[in-house]
């Protein structure tokens, strides 16, 4: 009988604990985590720990307030949709949220010297997109970011705004509702207008473009071709960007006639007239002439109209010395500056000869760059270098960061001097420079433009703003490589915006670039009004070309200070 009890106590025991487990499992099913994360944390869609804070964005008038909040279930979450109220303070109201979602790109090849911050992802995949859904679902396990940004007009009343988020949708089967105070606080402090000179190089290569048009390649100067330009200059001016990459080059028409060329400018004028409609220029850097003859080590040569061909332009390289080539390029530098004055445009236009001459191949590009300057003394040169040993021929320099580094003392009497020298990043440097690669830390992107400020550098040039790989959907794989001599382009380097359905989403890096180049802005106002003040902070986090305090909290307390700063009388 004894027996029989101890069975049964043991047996209402083990129950009892079975149905408190499968409650706890059930309860742990049905929770839901939103938290919310400072948007310079970069979260993949394994991080499991966040540390709770408040959703308090602080900005200068002018500027955009960005939050980011997490969701994450251990069941399956479907149909999660987001609403932001709008914060209000008393009857004032900041303009209407734009919400969306992280999405995550695959970085297929890691590059070989990473730096010592490099965010690993185990699966590979990285949050870069802002996914403009209405709804999405999340995989049971994975964190969800979403991405909050708010317009602050330059004429809004400083103060504290308070706002709700709300995040609804099905975890597993059961539906559910949460809400989430945050807060904007402004100060009174306004950016009008930015004055770091900015370029990202686009492309309109009809295959590229195609991401843009359901995968139909776009013909030029259709009427699809023009649109696309337009959303690519409306994203430009969103993000601050006031210097456009034009060619006139290879936008022009040409007849060889009455032993001449005739020059149709009308496309280079559509080009610049919209640019400047958008609020991008600014500035027009004029395409590139010349290109290197064969490999990285030849010499350069330029492009030159083939005469048998009315219909489409082609071109013929050959060296600045053959008589075809000077007597094109005196005609179209004398007609280019001509039509430039005409159009108001000669005191904003740069010119390329040829990207990143090498000491390889100084000898030939000067000889470029002195033919030009013989026939336009007056034309304004840009270019890409890789050497400092061009003869002085260049007015605006544009070292890679690294080279900016070595030979700063240079580049820094150009910007002294009357001249000016600004910096550019690409595939390189690596190492721990700064860059926009999307295995680095959202940080380091923003903190470019800090060095714009620390090291008096007025500009920042590059590549890649939409340079989709033809064969591969943008929102896949971010990573290149070149066969021949095995350099990969890192994730993140070929593009910093996305294609999809007809429109053109942001990064969370492409925000964190235009959050740097404001930062720029408020350091410049701050020097005007207290430069031992300004000294003082970027030294605390600048601390040389390629070594920087990380750290997001202390990151968040300087960049505070300023807008406190600033707001004394």
């Amino acid at each position: 009988m004894r027996l029989y009890i101890k069975i049964i106590c043991s047996l209402f025991i083990f129950s009892t604990f079975q149905n408190f487990q499968i409650k706890l499992f059930s309860e742990e099913l049905n929770t839901i985590q939103f938290e919310y994360v400072d948007p310079l944390e970069k979260i993949i869609a394994e991080t499991t720990s966040f540390q709770s804070t408040e959703a308090l964005s602080e900005v200068a008038k002018g500027e955009n307030a960005t939050l980011q909040f997490i969701v994450r279930s251990a069941n399956h979450i479907s149909d999660l949709r987001v609403d932001v109220s709008a914060a209000v303070k008393g009857a004032s109201a900041l303009p209407p949220a734009k919400a969306g979602f992280v999405g995550y790109v695959k970085v297929g090849r890691s590059i070989w010297d990473y730096s010592r911050d490099r965010i690993v992802s185990p699966s590979g995949y990285y949050p870069d997109p802002i996914l403009e859904e209405e709804s999405i679902d999340v995989t049971f396990g994975n964190t969800q970011p979403i991405w909050i940004s708010i317009p602050i007009p330059t004429d809004t009343e400083a103060g504290v705004y308070n706002g709700k988020v709300t995040i609804t949708g099905k975890n597993g089967k059961e539906p559910f509702s949460i809400s989430k105070d945050y807060a904007v606080r402004v100060y009174p402090v306004a950016i009008e207008k930015t004055s770091l000179w900015v370029t990202n190089w686009f492309t309109l290569d009809e295959n590229r473009l195609k991401w843009m048009n359901n995968g139909i390649p776009v013909a030029p100067f259709s009427d699809t071709y023009w649109e696309c330009v337009s959303l690519l200059a409306e994203k430009m001016a969103e993000y601050n960007q006031n210097v456009a990459l034009i060619s006139p080059l290879h936008l022009c028409a040409y007849k060889f006639e009455k032993d001449d060329w005739a020059i149709d400018f009308s496309n280079f004028d559509k080009m610049v007239e919209l640019f400047i409609r958008k609020g991008v220029v600014g500035r027009i850097e004029g395409g590139h002439i010349g290109t290197r003859e064969s490999d990285w080590m030849s010499q350069f040569v330029v492009f030159v109209p083939n005469r048998e061909n009315d219909t489409e332009n082609k071109f013929d390289k050959l060296p600045i010395s053959h008589p075809r080539a000077q007597k094109f390029y005196t005609t179209f530098f004398n007609e280019l500056y001509r039509h430039l004055k005409e159009k108001g445009w000669d005191n904003i236009y740069l010119q390329h000869i040829a990207d990143e001459p090498t000491e390889d191949n100084v000898k030939t590009y000067i000889e470029i760059s002195r033919f030009v300057k013989q026939i336009v003394p007056q034309i304004t040169l840009i270019e890409a270098c890789h050497s400092k040993n061009l003869d002085d021929i260049l007015d605006v320099w544009v070292p890679q960061l690294d080279f900016m580094h070595q030979d700063y003392s240079f580049y820094n009497k150009q910007n002294q001097n009357g001249k000016e020298a600004w910096f550019y990043t690409c595939l390189a440097p690596k190492g721990e420079y700064a860059n926009r690669f999307i295995e680095l830390p959202l940080l380091k992107t923003r903190l470019i433009h800090w060095l714009n400020f620390k090291y008096n550098i007025p500009g920042y040039l590059h590549w890649g703003l939409n340079y989709w790989f033809e064969d591969g959907n943008p929102l896949e794989e971010q990573t290149g490589i070149n066969h021949e001599g095995g350099n990969i382009l890192p994730g993140g380097d070929c593009w910093i915006i996305y294609p999809k359905d007809g429109r053109l989403l942001s990064s969370i890096r492409f925000d964190a670039m235009r959050d740097g180049i404001v930062d720029y802005e408020l350091f410049k106002m701050l020097e005007k009004k207290n430069p031992d003040a300004a000294r003082s902070i970027i030294d605390k986090v600048i601390y040389n070309f390629d070594k920087y305090d990380n750290n997001i909290t202390q990151f968040r307390k300087h960049r505070k200070q300023i807008l406190e700063l600033l707001s004394d009388e």
